[in-house]
């Protein structure tokens, strides 16, 4: 597993699952939140946690956010500190950016301000989310059931230059591709003997579970 440094804003129910996860697995996380109480509670189990004002550019600058690969900001009921972070974790250069929202009309806005990826916190486990940006790089972006997720997939390096057929993914990982997306664009029904590049991202119907058993 690449270790990758993550940053969490807005330490709720979702942001601390979240949080907590990636500690635990290991990962550096720098956790953020406006409330001191919070901030205070959640230190024990999180070594790196500020109370701060993550709209505020100088916060972001301060934080040292240029150099964090995936910032997760769990704040969706403060549509405009959402948007605010979004643009100033972009404008640092954060590779990816995954927001939570409370609506479809915010999904829009959010996606629209520069999130990569944008979910919903009542179909959306913040520990489900680390789980899988643990292990194989994918993101839950739709909650099927307790066990099944759409999630939006890395194409891992051994499977590069192999198609689906010759990876039988589904019946190794219970990983049920749908479709490729490259450059925007997606492509849907997938060609089983279509070859997989690295910049391809799969989307599929994932047992949650089995998914965090592929190294």
């Amino acid at each position: 597993m690449v270790k990758k440094t993550y940053a969490v804003f807005g330490l709720g129910r979702y942001g601390m699952a979240a949080a907590k996860e990636l500690v635990k697995n290991g990962m550096d996380v720098i956790a953020v939140d406006l409330d001191a109480q919070i901030v205070e509670d959640a230190i024990e189990e999180l070594p790196i946690c500020k109370c701060a004002d993550v709209t505020d550019p100088k916060v972001i600058e301060q934080l040292g956010i240029s150099n964090v690969d995936v910032v997760i900001i769990a704040m969706a009921n403060n549509l405009e500190a959402s948007i605010m972070a979004i643009t100033l974790c972009k404008e640092k250069g954060v590779k990816e950016v995954i927001a939570k929202c409370s609506n479809e009309m915010h999904q829009r806005i959010l996606k629209l301000v520069g999130a990569d990826i944008v979910v919903f916190p009542e179909i959306e486990s913040g520990i489900r989310l680390a789980k899988t940006l643990l292990t194989s790089g994918s993101v839950d972006i739709l909650s099927l059931s307790n066990e099944l997720s759409i999630v939006e997939m890395n194409v891992k390096d051994e499977w590069v230059g192999k198609n689906l057929m010759e990876l039988n993914l589904r019946k190794k990982y219970s990983i049920n591709v749908v479709a490729f997306s490259k450059n925007g664009k997606i492509t849907a029904p997938v060609n089983p003997e279509s070859k997989l590049d690295k910049d391809m991202l799969l989307i599929a119907i994932v047992n949650t579970e089995k998914l965090t058993k592929i190294k």
